[in-house]
């Protein structure tokens, strides 16, 4: 196949507003007439302009491959693409990148700790309620190999594409290879534009409990960040908190809105970007504290601090929203308290 005939299988970028093409869901169903593809938000037949993209604006698709990533550019540049191969641990979010430089504030694999995938959900220490005590049942869905549970992606779509909004959602089964699926989540991302210097990653997820779930005291999970070098403290930059703390030290197991990394760009000094994580008030954890790390790692995550674990009956339902914020320059320039506030107020 051609160069030009591979992305005009690949994607279809129109003329104006934040756009979305569909590649087949696989090689069997052969390429989609693009003519005839819906828009989500819009009616009637698109005019297809291949070649080179609108500036300023949104595009969004899917790959004609059977790992059905879902990739999102702004300018005809990647923001962010959400991978899915069933070979993979979990699903998770590489690259997120910066507003003005482009390149990913996050990181997809590193030192000390290569299992972190940029932004990943998952965690350790889960049980079957009735083999809680068998370490032969336990499931990690957080490092190790597969033979110690993932969880797969079943049903990704894509909702909706408008100018500055790009909101996509899945399915996911989470499940040891000798057990019955223990969970199955329920999760939405909304991207958004704010402006120039900033954009937000929302998730909102719904965990539904297949059976009698136990999880075990652990530090491997929930919801985290893993950021690039030039960002974290151990590679010249910045870990601060929204009460005033600063660096691991300070901000290991302590309460916050929110924790933000940041720092100077290493191919390109003179642009300082940084991506803050914000904890929900209450749902999934109310007052939940934090774990972090010096190296490049925060999670909101109430884990590691409770002696017993936490158990859920068949179908209890565990929700929240989870957001980050990718932002240019410092915390300071950003207003991530009135962020937070727009959320969970």
């Amino acid at each position: 196949m051609q160069r030009r005939e591979f992305f005009k299988n690949a994607g279809l970028l129109a003329a104006s507003g934040l756009t979305v093409s569909l590649g087949s869901q696989s090689y069997a169903e052969g390429p989609q007439d693009f003519n005839t593809v819906n828009f989500p938000g819009k009616t009637g037949k698109p005019k297809p302009e291949w070649g080179d993209a609108q500036v300023e604006h949104f595009t969004s698709y899917y790959p004609d491959f059977a790992d059905k990533n879902l990739w999102i550019r702004k300018d005809n540049q990647v923001i962010a693409v959400y991978r899915t191969d069933p070979n993979q641990k979990y699903p998770y979010i590489y690259p997120l990148a910066g507003p003005i430089s482009r390149v990913s504030v996050t990181s997809e694999s590193a030192q000390p700790w290569p299992h972190h995938r940029s932004v990943f959900m998952g965690i350790d220490q889960v049980f079957p309620a009735a083999q809680k005590d068998d370490p032969n049942a336990r499931g990690n869905y957080w490092q190790e190999g597969s033979d110690r549970g993932q969880v797969f992606s079943t049903n990704l779509k894509l909702d909706k594409a408008e100018t500055d909004t790009v909101e996509f959602s899945d399915v996911c089964v989470w499940k040891h290879p000798k057990q019955d699926p223990l969970i199955e989540d329920t999760r939405k991302y909304t991207l958004t534009w704010k402006n120039p210097d900033y954009y937000t990653l929302d998730l909102d997820f719904s965990m539904k409990m297949l059976q009698d779930v136990h999880i075990k005291k652990t530090n491997h999970g929930f919801f985290g960040v893993r950021v690039e070098q030039d960002l974290a403290p151990h590679g010249g930059g910045n870990l601060v908190s929204s009460e005033g703390g600063v660096g691991e030290q300070e901000t290991f197991s302590k309460p916050a809105k929110w924790m933000a990394f940041y720092g100077k760009r290493r191919f390109n000094p003179a642009i300082t970007e940084g991506v803050a994580v914000f904890c929900p008030p209450k749902e999934p954890f109310e007052n939940c504290p934090w774990f972090t790390r010096d190296y490049g790692n925060i999670s909101p995550m109430p884990f590691l601090f409770k002696e017993d674990g936490f158990s859920w009956k068949k179908d209890d339902v565990l929700k929240g929203i989870y957001r980050v914020v990718v932002f240019a320059g410092e915390p300071k320039d950003v207003d991530l308290n009135g962020l937070w506030n727009e959320l969970y107020a």
